[in-house]
C-alpha cells in the first residue's frame, strides 16, 4: 500500500510592490492558520516534519510557502528579473506573508519563521500587530552579526554568489551553524537544501538578514504584545544568533516570552524536530487558549 503524507501543494498569485508572483505553498491541517517562513537561501521543505505532526495539524492549518526565487516559486514572469541583482528588503519580506494571508483569506494568522524568517516575526509584531494574533521568532534578534555588516554586500556576494565557488560550498558552510547533537540525516538534509538554491539568492537574502532588519531599542520597547504576542526561541549552538542576543531583545519587549533551546542550533525545526516541538507545542496551546477566550466570554454573556 502506498503511504501518502497529509500535505497538499498549490500555487497562488500574489502582487507585491506592483509585481505579480506565482508563489508555491504547501499546507496541512485545520484550525487556526499558522504561516511558516523559511531561512535565507532555502525553502518551505524545512517544515516537512511540522506539516506531518498531527498534534499540530489537528488544531492548526499550517501553511509553508516558498518566497519567490526559492524552492518551487520561480522568479516573476512579467519582469526582466535577469537584468537585476536579486536583493530581499525588509518591506518586501513583510509584504509577502501579508499578501499570502489576504489571498487565502486568513483570519489573523500566527506567523512563525526561522533565521531570516525569525527576524521577520519580530518585524511583523512591530509593524503590523493587528494582522497577526501572535508571531514566533526562531533564531531571531534585534540585528545580526556585526562582522558581516562590516564586510558589506560586496564581501557577502564574493562569498555566497561566486561562480568560481561550487554550490556545494554553501551547503557545507551551513554545517558550521548546526548543533553537534543533531542527527546526521537531518544535518545532511539541511546541507542538501542549501545546495539546491538558485544563483545569487542566498546572498540576496542576506541583505535583509544583515542590513535591512535592524530593530532599535525604542522599536523593541514599543512592540505591543497585548495586540500581537511575540515568542522567541533560540538554539544554544547558534553562532549567528546567540541566546544572549535574543535575550537582549526579550529584555526590551514588554510581555514577550523567550526560551533558550539546549542542544539545538541555527536550524532547529529541521535539525531535530522532535526536540524542537517540546518548545513549540506549549506555545501553540497557549495561543489557542488565548484565541478561545473571546468566544467563551461571548458565549457566557449570551447565557447570562
Amino acid at each position: 500500500m502506498a503511504r501518502h503524507e497529509p500535505i497538499t501543494g498549490r500555487y497562488v498569485h500574489l502582487t507585491v510592490e506592483d509585481v505579480e508572483y506565482r508563489v508555491y505553498y504547501e499546507e496541512a491541517g485545520q484550525g487556526i492558520p499558522l504561516i511558516v517562513g523559511h531561512t535565507a537561501g532555502s525553502d518551505g521543505r524545512q517544515y516537512r516534519h511540522l506539516l506531518n505532526d498531527p498534534e499540530v495539524t489537528d488544531r492548526y492549518r499550517v501553511i509553508a510557502f516558498d518566497l519567490p526565487y526559492h524552492g518551487k516559486s520561480l522568479p516573476p514572469h512579467n519582469v526582466p528579473w535577469w537584468t537585476q541583482e536579486y536583493q530581499m528588503t525588509k518591506a518586501r519580506m513583510i509584504a509577502f506573508p501579508n499578501a499570502l494571508a489576504d489571498a487565502l483569506e486568513l483570519d489573523r494568522p500566527v506567523y512563525m519563521g526561522s533565521s531570516m524568517g525569525g527576524h521577520l516575526a519580530i518585524d511583523l509584531a512591530s509593524t503590523c500587530p493587528d494582522r497577526y494574533r501572535a508571531t514566533i521568532a526562531v533564531e531571531g534578534a534585534m540585528r545580526s552579526a556585526a562582522e558581516y555588516v562590516d564586510v558589506g554586500m560586496a564581501g557577502i556576494r564574493r562569498e555566497f554568489d561566486n561562480p568560481n565557488v561550487a554550490r556545494t560550498s554553501t551547503g557545507a558552510a551551513m554545517l558550521l551553524n548546526i548543533s553537534p547533537y543533531s542527527p546526521e540525516q537531518n544535518v545532511r538534509e539541511i546541507q542538501w537544501e542549501y545546495q539546491c538554491g538558485g544563483p545569487g539568492v542566498f546572498a540576496g537574502d542576506l541583505y535583509y538578514y544583515y542590513y535591512d532588519h535592524h530593530v532599535t531599542p525604542e522599536e523593541a520597547r514599543a512592540i505591543d504584545t497585548s495586540r500581537c504576542m511575540l515568542y522567541l526561541l533560540t538554539g544554544e549552538y547558534d553562532p549567528n544568533t546567540s541566546p544572549a542576543e535574543t535575550r537582549e531583545l526579550a529584555d526590551l519587549v514588554p510581555g514577550c516570552k523567550f526560551w533558550e533551546m539546549p542542544k539545538l542550533g541555527h536550524f532547529p525545526v529541521t535539525e531535530d524536530y522532535q526536540e524542537f516541538r517540546k518548545y513549540l507545542l506549549p506555545i501553540l496551546q497557549e495561543i489557542r487558549d488565548h484565541s478561545q477566550r473571546p468566544a467563551l466570554a461571548e458565549a457566557d454573556s449570551r447565557r447570562s
